[in-house]
């Protein structure tokens, strides 16, 4: 068994250009939906960071402990990577800021269920069986590996360097926690889901 220890990452360095506002400042709980997933992660992981851009740093209390974009990288592995690069021997559990529904069970069931000799433990759905690669702990080797993939390989895409490699899925208990509110009409349907446990 790998000792890695886990550190939380919340990925909220987006545009959020398809939702229109900034994904991680919508309350869905009470609090902004980053801090929410900030609070959460802290609750499983030896150490929690935000991952964001380098505008967004007077956004945040001194409380926070943030990782800047190093902007080496595009898409959603800028942010694997910068978290990567600044403690590369630790295993990061990463989560979109767009998963309202996640919930502290669901990332227990992650980390219980956490192969480290793979390259990452990812979240899929039953339906589609693919891995979620922002919704996952990534170990040390697989993002040193993808590290090559985006220098050599033909794409930037961090699902499909995980469909391709020797990876652990995980199927949540409950699916609903890997909804994804990208758009204003998903932005709704958690609205309504989460106004009958009010």
């Amino acid at each position: 068994m790998s000792s890695s220890k886990i550190y939380g990452l919340v990925l909220t360095g987006g545009k959020s250009t398809r939702m229109g506002t900034d994904k991680g400042l919508i309350e869905y709980h009470g609090v902004a939906q980053r801090e929410y997933l900030y609070q959460l992660l802290q609750t499983v992981c030896d150490n929690t960071f935000m991952s964001i851009r380098e505008e967004q740093a007077q956004e945040f209390s001194p409380d926070h402990q943030l990782i800047i974009d190093e902007n080496q990288f595009k898409g959603p592995y800028n942010g694997l990577l910068s978290a990567h690069n600044f403690n590369p021997e630790v295993a990061w559990l990463v989560l979109a800021c767009d998963l309202p529904l996640m919930d502290e069970n669901a990332l227990e069931q992650l980390i219980y269920l956490r192969n480290p000799d793979k390259l990452a433990t990812a979240f899929a759905t039953r339906e589609s069986g693919l891995p979620e690669p922002l919704c996952a702990i990534w170990e040390p080797s697989g993002l040193k590996k993808s590290l090559d993939y985006l220098e050599n390989g033909p794409g930037t895409c961090p699902r499909k360097f995980l469909i391709n490699e020797d990876i652990k899925l995980v199927f949540p208990e409950n699916e609903e926690v890997l909804w994804n509110a990208n758009f204003k009409e998903d932005y709704e349907k958690v609205l309504l889901k989460l106004t009958p446990n009010q």
